[in-house]
């Protein structure tokens, strides 16, 4: 198991889903850690149930960002990871809505989904390079399987996702080449079971079913096998791995789409 004792981590989107078990895990693997999510209710019953602090943000809004970071510094006097997991659907092809709308669902998602980890990169990058004993971290950002295989029914979350990825490996180079110790990779999680998609199963009963479906162990990922990846990648046990790609899908991008 991981060892994160004594490290402080950052996990954005932390109301439910994969957020949610990477706070359980970091908590258990002996960080202290601060949630956010633009849920109160859930993200601050979720912190106090076990132990960490919580702040309401909205990561699409990069002013805020340096006040979220700040008090994660102010409160454990460093930053060591930073989760960037928080995320959002457009629930829109191409050519499924007027101009107005479509656009309006695009500017969302893609402010929430890659400006908003651009500017957690951002921030966090700031205060690690300050970190006690010199610059280290290590940042993981929540990408998709549909960054590699995107999906006809959103073309808005598949980009972002997309570009999650290129993002992760120019901050991972950026980093390198400034001699700094900060590690930046990507997690690319299948069909897990998160808010998001069982907030789709109400809107369209079977769906749960149905995507479990495209992974050839026939079933979701618990958010907590997610949580082991993010938790390795953000420990000390993999100094050499940046710029990387983890995927935990359960084979559904390793397999011939006809069988």
């Amino acid at each position: 198991m991981p060892d994160l004792s004594g490290k402080v981590a950052i996990v954005t989107g932390c109301a439910s889903g994969i957020g949610a078990a990477a706070v359980r895990r970091f908590v258990a693997d002996g960080a202290k850690v601060l949630g956010t999510d633009m849920d109160e209710t859930r993200g601050a019953a979720l912190c106090a149930e076990t132990g960490a602090l919580f702040a309401v943000q909205d990561v699409s809004d990069r002013a805020a960002w340096p006040q979220i970071v700040a008090r994660a510094v102010e409160a454990f006097g460093r930053l060591d990871i930073l989760i960037n997991n928080a995320g959002m659907v457009s629930g829109a092809g191409i050519g499924d809505l007027d101009d107005d709308a479509m656009f309006a669902a695009w500017d969302r998602v893609l402010a929430v989904n890659l400006t908003g980890t651009m500017a957690g990169c951002r921030a966090a990058i700031a205060a690690m390079r300050d970190n006690p004993g010199g610059a280290k971290g290590a940042i993981i950002n929540i990408a998709s399987t549909t960054a590699i295989a995107p999906l006809p029914t959103d073309v808005g979350y598949s980009a972002s996702k997309g570009a999650v990825r290129v993002l992760s490996k120019s901050v991972a180079t950026w980093c390198a080449q400034h001699q700094l110790d900060i590690r930046c990779n990507t997690v690319i999680p299948g069909a897990t079971m998160t808010g998001i998609l069982e907030a789709a199963e109400q809107q369209t009963p079977g769906l749960i079913a149905a995507v479990a479906k495209t992974s050839p162990l026939n079933r979701l990922a618990d958010p907590a096998e997610t949580a082991a990846a993010i938790a390795f990648l953000a420990s000390d046990e993999c100094p050499f791995m940046t710029g990387a790609e983890m995927v935990v899908d359960g084979a559904a991008l390793s397999i011939h789409p006809g069988f």
